[in-house]
């Protein structure tokens, strides 16, 4: 699939998994090895934006590791069968186990926050935030995939690329096939980005 750039207003709302919340969804990547009778679940990895409005119990994703990034709010503590994390304004952070029995208790009003999952057995992820202050390169290997979602003001492709430019809330999806990409993005503001690699199978 060629690299593209997904407006906030196309985000899809979804009910959780658990049905105890709701999100936007982004984007999931299919995996061609799962075989799964839920289509839904026939993913390697997928971003979304979690709307927590109440206190609620987080879905189980057995296998899957994830990455919480709080966006807007005054803060959410994720309580922990063993421990408690607080993510804090502004875009505290934290990953943890999809198999981890976890809620999600409001330090304030609603939340909104960053929600990347993956395969572990199927992908390497690393997640960044950083400032954009003029020209950003991002070099994407072959087979991988970057992903910038725009956290504040506004950036454009200065590559060529056609792709659409970056408001507010938008989402790039940057993805190599056999050869290696190079993009330049350009602009200013705040940006959450993805590289997300996928694992060489195993000889054996």
């Amino acid at each position: 699939m060629p690299s593209r750039v997904i407006p906030a207003f196309e985000y899809r709302r979804e009910r959780w998994r658990n049905g105890a919340g709701w999100t936007r969804a982004i984007h999931a990547e299919p995996s061609s090895s799962r075989n799964t009778p839920e289509a839904a679940d026939a993913w390697r990895w997928r971003v979304s934006i979690a709307e927590i409005a109440a206190d609620a119990p987080f879905s189980t994703f057995p296998g899957v590791d994830r990455e919480l990034v709080l966006l807007a709010g005054d803060g959410l503590r994720l309580r922990f069968e063993d421990t408690t994390v607080e993510l804090q304004p502004p875009f505290g952070r934290h990953r943890f186990a999809g198999e981890a029995a976890v809620a999600g208790e409001l330090l304030g009003g609603a939340t909104q926050d960053f929600n990347l999952m993956w395969r572990r057995d199927e992908i390497d992820a690393m997640l960044w935030h950083r400032p954009l202050v003029g020209a950003m390169v991002i070099f994407a290997e072959p087979g991988s995939t970057w992903l910038v979602h725009l956290l504040a003001g506004h950036a454009r492709f200065a590559d060529g690329s056609g792709l659409a430019d970056l408001a507010q809330g938008d989402t790039a999806i940057l993805q190599a096939q056999d050869a290696r990409l190079r993009h330049v993005l350009d602009g200013g503001g705040e940006a959450l980005l993805a590289r997300l690699q996928p694992i060489a199978p195993t000889s054996g």
